[in-house]
C-alpha cells in the first residue's frame, strides 16, 4: 500500500549550500565516467585507418569492431541500476574505473582483431556503467536549485574528453610523423592513442574515494546519520536535516529495489514514461552525432581532406562541442530543458541539410568542390554546435530527473542502454551507408533531427525546478 501522508517540508527546493564548490567538485569527479565516454568515443576515431590497414578488413568488418564497444555500453547500462542499488552509486564507480584501465591496456597491445573487439566490450561495460551511476548519482546528491546546472556537467565531461583524446590523437599522430602506424614508444602511434586511456580511468577510480555516497542509497540501507552529514554538506545547514530525511524515506516508503518488471505495464509493454526515456535516447543518437566522432577522420580524408587536417577539424568540431555545452549549462535552469532541445532541433536540422546537400556534389580530383567543401565543413560545425547546446546535455539532465523514485535506476538503465543500442545501429552501419550514399545518409540523419521536433511537443515534460521526489 502507498502512504497518503505528506512528508514535511525541509527546503530542500530552495536550498543553498554554504560550500558550493565542494558540490561543485562531488559533481565533476562523478562525471569523470562522461569524461571516459567521451575520450573512448573519439580516440578510436584517431586508429580507424591503421585498424583497417593492419588487419586488413573492409568497411563492415572495420564497423563492427569500432562498434562492438557499444554492446558492452549497452549491458553495461541496463545491469548498472541493479548493481547500484545493491552495493551503491560510489561502488559501481570503482568497478567501472577498474574494468576501463584493463581495457585501455588490453586495446593498446592486441594479438589479433578479435582480441582488440574483445578489450573493447570490456571498456564499453565500464562506460556503461558509468553513463547511468554518473547522472543518477549528480540527480541525488545535487541541490534542486543547481541541480540542471551539475546534471549537464555529464554532458560538459563527454564534450571535454572528446577534445582532449582529438588533441592528443593530433599530438600522437605529429610525433609519429604523420603516419598512424608510424613506430612509436615501440609500437605502432594507434596504439599509444589507446594506451592514453589508462591514464583518465585511473583518476576517475581515485576520485570515487573523494566523494560521499548518495544520502538515498545511505538512507536505504538504513544509514540515516551519513546521509544527514551528506545532506548538510551538499544542502546547507539551512535545510531541515530530518524533515529531509523524512521526505526522502516518504518517497521511498512504497518503493523496492527498482527492477525490469516494475517498468511494465500500459498499451505497448513499458509504462508510457518509459518510452519517453528510450524515444529521447534513441533521438540522440539517430541524428548521426556520434559519426563526427567516431569517423570524422575517415569522412574529410573520404572527400579529399589530407590526413593531419582531417584530425585538425574534427578537434576544432570538438571545440565547438565544448562551446555548445558551456551555452547549454548556463540556459538549461534559465530557460528550461524542453525550448532549448526545440532549438537544437531546428539548428540540426539545418546543419545536417546542409551536409546532406554539399556531399551530394560529385568529387573533383578526388575532393568536393571548394564551395560545397566549405559547406560541409562550416554546416558540420553548426549542426555538432547545435546538438551540444541542446540534446547533448538535456537528454541526461531529463534521464536523471524525468523518472519517478520508484523506477529512477531501473528506468534510467533501460533508456540508456537504449540509446547504446542506437548509438551502435548508427556507428555499426555508417561506413557501409557512406560507400553507398553519403549525401543519402544525411539525409536519414536530417529526417530524424526534422522527427525530434513533434516528439519533443508532444510527449515530453518540462522538469526545470521540480523535486525529485515530486515526478510522476
Amino acid at each position: 500500500m502507498t502512504s497518503t501522508s505528506q512528508a514535511p517540508p525541509s527546503g530542500a527546493r530552495t536550498a543553498h549550500p554554504e560550500h558550493l564548490g565542494h558540490v561543485i567538485f562531488i559533481a565533476a569527479a562523478a562525471a569523470m565516467g562522461g569524461f571516459l565516454f567521451g575520450y573512448d568515443s573519439a580516440v578510436i576515431n584517431g586508429a580507424v585507418e591503421a585498424i583497417r590497414s593492419r588487419y586488413d578488413i573492409g568497411s563492415a568488418a572495420l564497423a563492427e569492431v569500432i562498434a562492438i564497444a557499444l554492446i558492452g555500453c549497452a549491458i553495461g547500462a541496463a545491469t548498472a541500476g541493479r548493481i547500484a542499488d545493491r552495493i551503491g552509486r560510489i561502488r559501481c564507480m570503482q568497478i567501472s574505473a577498474v574494468l576501463f584501465t584493463v581495457s585501455a591496456v588490453g586495446s593498446a597491445l592486441p594479438f589479433a582483431l578479435w582480441d582488440l573487439a574483445f578489450w573493447r566490450i570490456i571498456g564499453g561495460f565500464a562506460i556503461g556503467m558509468a553513463s547511468v551511476i554518473g547522472p543518477a548519482y549528480i540527480a541525488e546528491v545535487a541541490p534542486a536549485a543547481y541541480r540542471g546546472r551539475l546534471g549537464s556537467f555529464q554532458q560538459a565531461a563527454i564534450v571535454i574528453g572528446i577534445a582532449i583524446s582529438q588533441l592528443v590523437n593530433w599530438g600522437i599522430l605529429n610525433a609519429a610523423g604523420g603516419d598512424q602506424r608510424g613506430e612509436l614508444l615501440g609500437v605502432e602511434a594507434w596504439q599509444v592513442m589507446l594506451g592514453v586511456m589508462v591514464v583518465p580511468a585511473v583518476l576517475y577510480g581515485l576520485l570515487s574515494f573523494a566523494i560521499p555516497e548518495s544520502p538515498r542509497f545511505l538512507i536505504s540501507v538504513g544509514r540515516d546519520a551519513r546521509a544527514r552529514e551528506v545532506l548538510q554538506e551538499v544542502e546547507g545547514k539551512d535545510v531541515d536535516l530530518g524533515a529531509r530525511v523524512l521526505e526522502i524515506e516518504h518517497a521511498m516508503k512504497s518503493e523496492h529495489k527498482s527492477t525490469f518488471k516494475d517498468l511494465l505495464g500500459g498499451t505497448f509493454f513499458f509504462k508510457p514514461i518509459v518510452w519517453v526515456g528510450i524515444g529521447l535516447s534513441v533521438f540522440q543518437q539517430f541524428v548521426g552525432i556520434n559519426v563526427a566522432f567516431y569517423y570524422s577522420s575517415t569522412l574529410w580524408q573520404s572527400v579529399g581532406v589530407d590526413p593531419a587536417d582531417s584530425f585538425f577539424y574534427s578537434f576544432t568540431t570538438s571545440i565547438i562541442n565544448i562551446v555548445g555545452t558551456v551555452i547549454a549549462m548556463i540556459f538549461v535552469d534559465r530557460i528550461g530543458r524542453k525550448p532549448l532541445a526545440l532549438i537544437g532541433s531546428v539548428g540540426m536540422v539545418i546543419g545536417l541539410g546542409l551536409e546532406a546537400w554539399a556531399f551530394s556534389f560529385d568529387l573533383v580530383d578526388g575532393k568536393l568542390p571548394a564551395a560545397q567543401g566549405w559547406t560541409a565543413l562550416i554546416a558540420a560545425h553548426v549542426f555538432v554546435l547545435f546538438f551540444a547546446l541542446s540534446w547533448g546535455v538535456v537528454v541526461w539532465v531529463f534521464l536523471g530527473e524525468m523518472f519517478p523514485n520508484r523506477i529512477r535506476a531501473a528506468a534510467l538503465g533501460v533508456a540508456a542502454s537504449a540509446q547504446w543500442i542506437a548509438n551502435w545501429a548508427i556507428t555499426a552501419s555508417f561506413p557501409s551507408l557512406a560507400d553507398w550514399n553519403l549525401s543519402a545518409t544525411y539525409v536519414i540523419y536530417t529526417i530524424f533531427a526534422a522527427l525530434s521536433i513533434p516528439f519533443v511537443l508532444k510527449f515530453v515534460k518540462e522538469t526545470k525546478g521540480k523535486a525529485l521526489e515530486e515526478m510522476g
